[in-house]
């Protein structure tokens, strides 16, 4: 039997040790390297072999490069937990029925990846290829792109977890998304929409704030103040709520954003806290742990507005309840099977540029998600 030639090598993205902050990270910590194409023969009977088209460039990820995330990948890893690409070879043990040669594909964060646990965590998407266990695999939905399949299950299945999950949002009630123009910010605006809410957008620029506005969001507040801090935006929202204030706020951002946020509730509102993306730093860099600079919001207006504050950990919950995730699986994938979400991907360049679109994302200038092309 003749056997197919051999592939060429490809390249990938190795993170070295763990740096101080993720820009020390970008500098010096994550460097280009040949990676040996894997041999379609070698698979194990439960393996897949993918050529990766598009791996996203998330927050997390980077975070994690300083080891200031509370999942940590013990160094050398590849990064990339999101990520997409068509399927060269399959195991002996892998039914066409699960996945095929040719197939579309993209990574199950929850099982590959550097946020999965396991043997296959240190297989991130910024490489050539990829070598995973069939059910790490998911078919790409509908119509997306590679480059949308990428940044499709970090974005709205967070949505889904912190809006219906934890806030059970019901139509009719109003909701004002923090960080409403990036990854899943972006992703809450429209679900949130979709479920039926009357949805405040907060960003710090009109013309991003505008893509927002095209993803279904009702009103914009521009929280920007001088010098590039935060504006006093109460009054924005109180106005735009007839003076009651939202009944749910989204916030991945922390902060100075938080406390202004939770002055502009209804009472009884629900708070959840998604991220905290204006102070990075609250763990020590290098791994250490630690939380030597977490952020603090007020006791005072959670008890005066009978606030509900709800942390969200969309990953961690389902590690600890895996239950929960196929229900939000299965809502996220039917939707955009149907076309009824479609991931925004503002950025996208080849894996030799991964410095400049890290930064990019690092210093939250992109909309949505943006992805690397190996």
């Amino acid at each position: 039997m003749n056997r197919p030639p051999p592939l060429p090598p490809g390249r990938r993205l190795l993170l070295t040790d763990y740096a101080e902050s993720p820009e020390e990270a970008i500098a010096s910590n994550l460097t280009l390297v040949e990676q040996p194409a894997p041999d379609p023969a070698a698979l194990r009977p439960h393996e897949v072999l993918v050529r990766v088209r598009a791996a996203a460039v998330s927050w997390v990820d980077l975070l994690m490069t300083s080891g200031q995330y509370q999942h940590k990948v013990p160094p050398p890893y590849t990064p990339g937990m999101e990520y997409a690409g068509e399927v060269l070879a399959v195991g002996p043990a892998v039914a066409p029925a699960q996945v095929a040669v040719g197939d579309r594909v993209m990574a199950d964060t929850k099982k590959v990846g550097p946020r999965s646990f396991g043997e296959y965590q240190t297989v991130g998407g910024l490489a050539t290829y990829a070598v995973l266990p069939a059910d790490g695999v998911i078919r790409v939905p509908g119509p997306l792109s590679f480059e949308q399949a990428a940044g499709l299950l970090q974005a709205y299945e967070t949505a889904y977890h912190c809006l219906v999950a934890r806030a059970n949002l019901q139509p009719g009630e109003s909701i004002l998304v923090l960080g409403a123009t990036g990854l899943t910010g972006l992703a809450a605006v429209e679900l949130a929409k979709k479920l039926g809410a009357t949805v405040i957008a907060a960003g710090r620029s009109d013309d991003r704030l505008a893509v927002a506005k095209a993803k279904g969001a009702d009103h914009l507040v521009n929280i920007r103040g001088e010098g590039g801090g935060v504006r006093r935006f109460r009054e924005d929202v109180k106005a735009l709520t007839g003076g009651e204030g939202v009944d749910v706020v989204y916030d991945a951002v922390g902060g100075e954003v938080s406390l202004e946020a939770m002055r502009c509730v209804a009472f009884g509102a629900r708070f959840l806290i998604v991220g905290w993306t204006s102070t990075p730093n609250v763990a020590k860099g290098r791994g250490q742990g630690g939380a030597p600079n977490a952020n603090m919001l007020p006791t005072n207006l959670m008890q005066m507005k009978q606030l509900t504050v709800m942390g969200c950990p969309s990953a961690i919950a389902v590690a600890k309840d895996p239950s929960i995730r196929p229900p939000r699986l299965a809502a996220v994938l039917g939707w955009a099977e149907r076309g009824e979400i479609e991931p925004l991907v503002s950025l996208s360049r080849p894996l030799e540029e991964f410095r400049e679109v890290m930064r990019a994302r690092w210093k939250g200038e992109v909309v949505g998600a943006c992805v690397l092309r190996p």
